[in-house]
């Protein structure tokens, strides 16, 4: 019934996480090697969480990610069973998700302690804690020199038990980047501080995407690829480097055709004339369903019967109009593509971002609860 779908193969994020594990197995330099945890927040970067997260464990990835107890309640409910990282503090409201779901929690406050400590006492089995380090970021996480007495605490807290130790990275995609030099610097000072103070926690992580694919130095006990799990590089200069398949095609279909005058306006304000005579081709998919309204002016294309043509005008709420050349040669139902292939031809996620000065997960997390998900692929 939709008008719009992101058509998503599962069998493309079990393929990206398999390519993700077993980049990680080849530079381990010892017997054990990172375990690979997906990151499905964001229902999944757009692409369905429960879908992804069961592609994701299919291909080999061992533990979860998710930035709202919401979201790790969603994967319990549909029956996984991993490990799930929530990754930021649980907040009040969400405390008995965390216990009813036996999700590992992030903890890098005195105030999100004493608020885990709460629920903590009556879980039947310990709530499970990465207390994380702000290494840099400065979004969120402990100072470093204010570790080790959280640590202290979170180990004398009734229920509660540190299983991990983690932080984030800001250019963890970056060749070469100083700052995530200079991060992992840090986070080895903490290490030593809290080893010295006898505190060793079982796992350590750090790497995001970029950082799982540049910086063998940062996998540690685990790696958290998240868009890297969905096909797309983190960043323009690592495509290529793993052999990653897009899971994700956007598709909609043309729903009028007219024909236009030299000279006239298209869509709200007329930001765009029309230089020539030609026919507009209406699509049922705008900046609701999270197409950027401006997509219109700065080039942005689509694929219309295997040929890409250009959205023209303002991206209105509910559609958007496409010239599809003095021809007119389409027809209302001939099927549009945004990020896909048709054809002998290709529109990605990273075209779009560029046109738009945008990036590839403000585009990906951004689609529309209207746009339809289809998953193909079975799991093996």
């Amino acid at each position: 019934m939709s008008r719009a779908r992101a058509v998503v193969d599962v069998g493309a994020i079990r393929h990206n996480v398999g390519v993700i594990d077993a980049h990680v197995r080849g530079l381990s330099s010892g017997a054990r090697s990172a375990a690979v945890c997906a990151v499905v927040k964001a229902d999944g970067y757009g692409h369905g969480a429960v879908a992804s997260a069961r592609a994701a464990l299919d291909g080999g990835a061992r533990w979860l990610a998710v930035a709202h107890a919401f979201e790790g309640a969603e994967l319990r409910a549909a029956g996984i069973d991993a490990p799930v990282l929530l990754l930021t503090e649980p907040l009040a409201h969400e405390l008995d998700a965390v216990v009813d779901g036996d999700l590992r929690v992030a903890v890098y406050s005195d105030e999100g302690l004493d608020r885990l400590a709460t629920v903590a006492a009556r879980s039947a089995t310990p709530v499970r804690v990465h207390l994380k380090v702000n290494t840099g970021m400065n979004r969120a996480g402990a100072r470093p020199e204010a570790v080790v007495d959280l640590a202290v605490r979170i180990a004398r807290t009734e229920g509660c038990e540190l299983e991990g130790l983690w932080t984030h990275f800001a250019s963890g995609e970056v060749v070469g980047s100083s700052a995530t030099a200079s991060q992992l610097e840090r986070f080895g000072e903490v290490r030593a501080a809290l080893a010295a103070a006898g505190i060793e926690p079982p796992l350590v992580h750090a790497a995001n995407s970029g950082a799982t694919i540049l910086r063998p130095d940062a996998h540690f006990d685990l790696v958290r690829p998240g868009l890297a799990v969905y096909g797309v590089a983190p960043a323009h200069e690592l495509a290529g480097h793993l052999h990653l398949l897009p899971a994700l095609r956007l598709e909609s279909e043309i729903t009028f055709v007219q024909r236009a005058l030299a000279g006239e306006g298209v869509s709200y304000g007329w930001h765009h004339r029309l230089a020539r005579d030609t026919h507009l081709a209406t699509v049922p998919i705008g900046y609701a369903d999270g197409i950027p309204r401006r997509s219109g002016m700065v080039g942005a294309t689509v694929l219309v019967g295997g040929r890409a043509a250009p959205i023209v005008g303002a991206v209105t709420m509910d559609q958007l109009v496409v010239d599809v050349g003095p021809s007119g040669d389409v027809w209302p139902g001939d099927e549009v593509v945004l990020i896909g292939a048709q054809g002998g031809e290709r529109i990605t996620v990273d075209d779009w971002a560029g046109r738009l000065g945008l990036l590839t997960y403000e585009l990906l997390t951004g689609i529309g609860g209207r746009v339809e998900r289809v998953h193909r692929g079975a799991a093996r």
